[in-house]
């Protein structure tokens, strides 16, 4: 037996006072059938030797050797003879197999028996016997002083009054019921410490929870003078006995705890309790202690009778009588060793007889037989018998003890702090209020520290609400108008700092430790532009931490350079619109848009025009992160005198596109950040993606009172952007190849580029200077410059550029209209002879293609006397080159000339002449076509009446054969057209002749295609759109009006 260090004798510990309460009710328990009576098997409390709970009913033992079981009544429901013929001693159950201890008067020594509760042997109907073995481990028996059954019944420990402790292993596999009645588990000693008998015995279970530090099966082991402990199963198993300490107990005065961790010792100076590291710290109770017992949590000591006056002053108040009785009486403490107080004290004149836990309460038996039920209250009674008391930390321990529900236990908390607030400890009821948060509602405790001298404790209340992400925007509002009233900027700067990193775990997922849109709204009000910066810094809020520097503390160089860092991926649309606007959260409308866009937009320029500008173009132009310039000036500058501009976007609309997601990097988790002055730290870059470029109409609203700048923007843009300039040489494009998913991209790019060059002609045309109109003029005349001409042709009326009119009309090919205009001009200015030289020139350039312009340019030249004399020869050209191309027929060209009395009939009397023959020799041939028409249909009539005529005989004098042109034999076949053939020259059945059949058949053929003519109705309505005399004139000469159908002849 291995000993170790034993812990300091009783003397050296202090052992802990404990506090009295009435937490039982006292009730007598009174026989079913005779109230006036306890119940009938008690009677007789002398012959009862033990009683134990168990998962059937409480189990009663008698020295006859007898077992009853007991239901809740106290009557009998199932009793046997377990010993014949001596008494039980010991009795333990578990699992429903119950242990008993017992002698025989045929057998010399203790006997083992084990019972199964759950069956029942048919011949005396008591429960089935499943092992009986004799207790002997040497030649001479000594008594079983106690034993110990583990919970799960494969452990069985024994303790003889010589000091020898029996084990069975595997106790619950050898119960097999085809095993032998006699067949247990070869014993084995495990300890002896004679002379000293083993007074307690108790297993300690291996703990539920998987955190504890030791799993295994021990055993504790007292005897009078000592403590073991001995390891059973696990690793290390199988070894020696340890000695625990060197004091011990008498017979029944130790007992294990409710959860089996610890044993419970009974001695005359205090209640010792002993874990697997030793003793723990005893409880102050002195006095002759008979045995101990448990019930729950509770520790039950019954002391015998004594002499008050043996005690120490703090036990005989300890043990005295509620009503003061007899000093010789019992008394029963029932002890709360986890809370360290006694729970019910009581006598009983009569002596304890046993104590029994069963049913959720405490019943103890007289020697008289009476039986008294102690009952626990409440736990709400209880904790009001302590707050009466102002026991608010006892309260506490009891309702975790109870293992109550949070909010109970943060009631106490709440309670107790109202108690401290009461007597004017607001420290202390603070730490009782934080520990409330979450159950009681803030208000509740804001309103009792509204006051100035209470004004720190309500900080702390209000940190720590933020701390544990349970403040709203009320709560954030006050805590930093505290720190503001206070002017505590230390600490202002210690709860943003701290709250910062608090918040790094739960960043990701989106939940701040307050209310940021608050928190930053309270500090600009108060005039902590900093420390808003830093917050809107700190969690991304780009916009708001713009609109603090430009619209609060007015440092412009520094929100650009914040822009700058963030880059084009983290300034989508409508996050560029709200940092240069200042656009709200909540506002999604374009007119809140417009109305913030003039107010920030401007400024920035009015302040850094030139920095302003080169940011605009980066952020248009670059992908990815922006780059600091080398030589930038961040630094704020005077406000200049904004220029006077015209609009220049009064014709153009501006296209939105829809809003890109923010996806700028949000920093790990964990980092530690100090509070820096915001204005002079980086913007967290954003990582490199594939972002899409903000559209650059999104700008134009702010250069409107810059119109250098504005040019400079949209220059550098289309030349960055798209690869597009006014120079002859080709520039280099960061516009990546559109794929084919890419199409709503490819057109929103072209849609920006339309807009750019549009804008960019607009004010070009506005300059006024000559550099500036030939820009235009050559904006106007690319063709790879994707100018919209409508638009440019609105805003070169609007600025009578008349270079960029004529470009335009020819470009659209719009050639009357450029004929108009020199003619136009030259009614303005008649005197002037380039325009109508212009209007000459123009009819050469597009006269070839475009023959109708000849009549509107003969009618402008023959319009003055002035404009005939000047540009005669030009009519005699124009003349002729009508008269080549048969543009006009000469009576229209009459038609024109005669309008006014410009022309005389001498200037086209030789071209009239010519006509005029022409016109002669084609009527003169057409009258011989018709005359040599009109013989030949008179011969046709005439031989169609002679075929007709029956009575005018056919004289055939052909002597030559029409096919062959042989010599005319017999066989011959004659037609009446005057062709002959010889029979072989003709096919079978043949009954036409073949060469009028051929002529026939093309004629027919030609009236089928104008019948079906005749019925295609659109194809002659679209004749008629395009040159209605002559397709009715067709119509006519074709028969297709007065068709005669060739079905309807035959018919």
């Amino acid at each position: 037996m291995t000993a170790v260090a034993a812990t300091a004798s009783p003397s050296v510990t202090r052992p802990l006072q404990l506090r009295q309460f009435a937490f039982f009710d006292v009730h007598l328990v009174k026989d079913i059938h005779d109230l006036a009576s306890s119940p009938e098997i008690f009677k007789n409390a002398s012959e009862i030797s033990t009683a134990v709970s168990s998962s059937a009913g409480l189990l009663v033992a008698d020295i006859h050797g007898s077992v009853h079981i007991l239901n809740k009544d106290f009557v009998s429901t199932t009793s046997w003879v377990a010993h014949v013929g001596g008494r039980v001693m010991h009795m333990a159950e578990r699992q429903g197999v119950l242990v008993t201890i017992g002698e025989e008067d045929t057998v010399r020594g203790s006997l083992l028996k084990i019972w199964d509760l759950g069956k029942t042997d048919k011949r005396n109907q008591a429960p089935v016997l499943l092992r009986s073995a004799k207790i002997q481990p040497s030649n001479k028996p000594h008594p079983v002083s106690c034993f110990a059954l583990s919970s799960a019944l494969s452990f069985l420990a024994i303790g003889l009054a010589d000091g020898t402790v029996l084990l069975y292993r595997h106790l619950d596999q050898s119960l097999s019921p085809a095993a032998p009645l006699t067949a247990l588990p070869k014993t084995r000693t495990i300890h002896e410490s004679s002379p000293e008998p083993i007074t307690g015995l108790g297993f300690r279970e291996p703990p539920t929870n998987a955190e504890a530090k030791d799993n295994n099966l021990h055993l504790f082991i007292m005897t009078t003078n000592s403590v073991y402990l001995y390891h059973v199963s696990g690793k290390g198993s199988g070894g020696s006995s340890v000695l625990l300490d060197d004091i011990g107990c008498g017979l029944g005065c130790a007992v294990m705890d409710w959860r089996a961790e610890k044993i419970v010792l009974a001695r005359d100076e205090a209640v010792y309790a002993y874990g697997l590291q030793g003793r723990e710290p005893p409880y102050a109770y002195e006095g002759y202690k008979s045995s101990i017992h448990t019930h729950l949590n509770y520790v039950i000591v019954v002391s015998p009778p004594s002499t008050v006056t043996t005690m120490s002053p703090a036990t005989r108040k300890l043990a005295a009588p509620a009503g003061g009785g007899d000093g010789d009486a019992s008394r029963v403490t029932v002890f709360d060793m986890e809370n360290k107080v006694v729970g019910y004290t009581g006598t009983f004149a009569e002596g304890v007889r046993e104590v029994i836990s069963e049913w959720g309460n405490v019943y103890i038996l007289t020697d008289n037989g009476q039986l008294t039920r102690l009952a626990e209250k409440s736990t709400s009674a209880k904790l009001s018998m302590l707050y009466a008391k102002a026991l608010y930390p006892l309260a506490l321990s009891l309702a975790q003890t109870q293992h109550l529900d949070e909010s109970y236990v943060a009631d106490i908390h709440r309670q107790h702090g109202d108690y401290l607030y009461m007597k004017g400890d607001w420290d202390g009821a603070m730490t009782c209020y934080l520990k409330t948060i979450g159950w009681v509602k803030p208000s509740y405790v804001v309103r009792k520290f509204l006051d100035a001298q209470r004004i720190h404790n309500l900080v702390t209340y209000l940190q720590e609400l933020h701390a544990l992400g349970l403040a709203n925007a009320d709560h954030t509002t006050l805590l930093l108008n505290t720190y503001t009233k206070l002017k505590d900027v230390a600490r202002l700067d210690s709860f943003i700092k701290t709250e910062s990193r608090r918040s790094g775990v739960t960043e990701s997922k989106g939940d701040l430790p307050f209310d940021l849109d608050t928190a930053i709204r309270v500090c600009r009000q108060a005039g902590y532009f900093d420390h808003a910066s830093y917050l809107a810094k700190r969690y991304m809020r780009h916009e708001e931490y713009l609109r603090v520097m430009i619209e609060d503390a007015g440092k412009y160089g520094e929100a650009l350079t914040y822009l700058r860092h963030l880059g084009a991926a983290a300034v989508s649309p409508i996050f560029v619109v709200s940092v240069w606007i200042g656009l709200l959260y909540e506002a999604n409308t374009f007119v809140q848009a417009e109305s913030n866009l003039a107010r920030y937009g401007r400024a920035m320029l009015d302040n850094l025009p030139e920095e302003t500008t080169q940011l605009l173009i980066d952020l248009c132009t670059v992908s990815g992160p922006l780059t600091m310039p080398d030589a930038e000036d961040t630094t704020s500058q005077q406000s200049t005198t904004p220029a006077n501009a015209p609009s220049y976007l009064s014709y153009l609309a501006l296209s939105r596109v829809p809003a890109l997601e923010d996806k700028v990097e949000e920093p790990k988790a964990g980092e530690e950040e100090e509070i820096v002055e915001p204005q002079t730290t980086q913007p967290i870059a954003p990582a490199p993606s594939k972002e899409k470029r903000p559209s650059p109409t999104l700008y134009f609203a702010h250069f409107v009172d810059h119109p250098s700048y504005f040019v400079r923007f949209l220059e550098s843009v289309a030349a960055r952007r798209w690869g597009q300039s006014l120079s002859p040489l080709p520039l280099p494009s960061s516009l990546p190849n559109p794929s084919s998913d890419e199409g709503e991209d490819e057109n929103s790019e072209k849609r920006d580029q339309a807009a750019v060059w549009n804008t960019l002609l607009e004010l070009y045309l506005d300059g006024g200077s000559r550099e500036q109109q030939d820009k235009a003029l050559k904006i106007l005349t690319s063709d790879s410059l994707p100018c919209d001409k409508t638009h440019a042709l609105i805003l070169c009326s609007s600025y009578s550029y008349t270079r960029g009119l004529v470009v335009l009309w020819e470009k659209l090919g719009m050639y009357e209209d450029v004929l108009r205009f020199w003619m136009d001009k030259h009614s303005t200015s008649p005197s002037e002879s380039s325009a109508s030289t212009e209007v000459v020139q123009a009819l050469a350039r597009y006269g070839s293609t475009h023959p109708h312009l000849y009549e509107l340019v003969l009618r402008f030249l023959t319009s003055t006397p002035e404009l005939l004399t000047r540009h005669q020869a030009d009519v005699e050209k124009i003349l002729e080159h009508i008269e080549k191309e048969r543009i006009l027929p000469p009576l229209g060209v009459v038609q024109v000339l005669s309008r006014n009395g410009v022309a005389s009939v001498g200037l086209v009397k030789d071209w009239l002449m010519g006509r005029i023959k022409e016109a002669r020799e084609e009527v003169q041939t057409d009258q011989q076509l018709i005359n040599s028409y009109r013989l030949e249909t008179n011969t046709k009539l005439k031989q169609v009446a002679e075929l007709e005529d029956p009575m005018h005989a056919k004289v055939f004098s052909v002597t030559r054969c029409s096919q062959c042109s042989g010599q005319l034999d017999l066989p011959s076949i004659h037609f009446m057209c005057n062709h002959s053939y010889h029979q072989r020259c003709l096919l079978d059945h043949e009954t036409e002749c073949p060469l009028c059949a051929r002529q026939h058949g093309v004629i027919q053929e030609i009236r089928r295609n104008n019948e079906m003519m005749a019925d295609q109705h659109e194809l002659f309505l679209v004749d008629v759109q395009d040159n209605g005399f002559k397709a009715v004139a067709s119509g006519f000469g074709k028969g297709v009006l007065n068709m005669t159908r060739l079905d309807d002849v035959a018919v």
